[in-house]
């Protein structure tokens, strides 16, 4: 099977959220919005449970590779079986899922490594669950560093939002606010921006992408009277990557970097920690936001939403964040091809 023709992995994401619901709609709504094929690494079961719960008519069938997803999709909602060991109930999630939520992570992050898929896809999952089930790594982008790693050292993943031309990149991720100045470091902001443009290049056709850091503090520490940061670690890193070749600059103060005009002048913004770049993107662009790992050997996206257990199976979810998560991830993955 050619990457040309290969669907994009979907994973299970937890199946008491609205995981099952967007993935659903999507394929309800392919034909009018352009989706890629798309392959559902999950439970057929609890898709037809929570279709008929919607009172959606999708057909759905089990598929045995990659191929046959493909060759099927026009007709139903190709799924590759993984089965939820317990009952699922909308809105109630259960630790005795979590195995086939991780299952269905680690199969598909195997389909696009063998190119059997030509990128992955994930549903939303809920960490405190996760993480009742043993789970170690501090979210979704860790685990699928170490899973694309192998026996190698892990890759350095980040994380991107995006929404058109709107993409914004935070340094730090799910980390206590108090220990971002202390993880913060030269080297950190350097190896951001260095990952950042390689992946704006390869990924999204940029030649020389125009990146814009903001600072820590206030003002972006005005002058140091309001902190350091910005003297001591972040203007030092911009340099070190202004001497690779790399189009940055920096640093802003972030109270003034995402108004229309400000974002007419970068491509991507790097913020210091996770709510200096999410409030911002969300606020602008809450339903067709994606979220992206930039660093990986392999295209990743997924809604910038989570599990939303209060409205799974009632209808009130929108696919909207997912079916441009699709989109993205096929788009990105053939600007690749066509770069390599």
């Amino acid at each position: 099977m050619g990457l040309s023709d290969a669907p994009v992995a979907l994973t299970l994401g937890d199946p008491a959220g609205i995981g099952p619901d967007i993935t659903l709609l999507a394929f309800a709504a392919r034909n009018g919005e352009a989706i890629p094929p798309f392959v559902l690494l999950g439970d057929a079961d609890v898709l037809s449970a929570r279709a008929e719960a919607l009172g959606l008519s999708v057909p759905i069938i089990s598929v045995a590779t990659a191929r046959e997803a493909a060759d099927r999709f026009a007709e139903a909602l190709p799924v590759l079986p993984i089965d939820v060991a317990a009952p699922v109930t909308a809105g109630k999630p259960d630790i005795a899922a979590m195995p086939a939520v991780r299952q269905s992570i680690e199969r598909a992050v195997d389909l696009v490594r063998k190119g059997e898929a030509r990128a992955l896809v994930t549903n939303p999952v809920a960490k405190s669950m996760l993480y009742q089930a043993g789970f170690t790594f501090p979210g979704h982008t860790e685990y699928l560093a170490a899973l694309a790693g192998g026996d190698a050292a892990p890759p350095h993943p980040v994380m991107m939002l995006v929404a058109g031309p709107f993409k914004v990149v935070p340094v730090t991720i799910h980390i206590p606010l108090k220990d971002v100045p202390r993880v913060l470091t030269r080297e950190l902001i350097l190896e951001t921006i260095k990952i950042t443009n390689e992946d704006l290049r390869r990924f999204f056709g940029y030649v020389r992408p125009r990146l814009a850091v903001s600072g820590l503090n206030p003002h972006a520490g005005e002058d140091g009277s309001l902190g350091t940061e910005e003297i001591d670690i972040i203007a030092p890193a911009i340099a070190a990557a202004r001497d690779e070749g790399i189009d940055v600059t920096g640093p802003y103060p972030a109270d003034t970097l995402f108004h229309a005009a400000a974002r007419e002048r970068y491509d991507a913004a790097l913020c210091m920690y996770h709510d200096q770049a999410l409030v911002p993107f969300k606020t602008l662009a809450f339903e067709e936001g994606v979220n992206v790992t930039l660093g990986l050997p392999f295209v990743r996206t997924s809604p910038d939403h989570g599990t939303a257990f209060d409205i799974a199976g009632t209808g009130q979810a929108n696919p909207r964040s997912l079916i441009e998560a699709l989109r993205l991830a096929d788009a990105m993955s053939r600007t690749a091809e066509d770069e390599a």
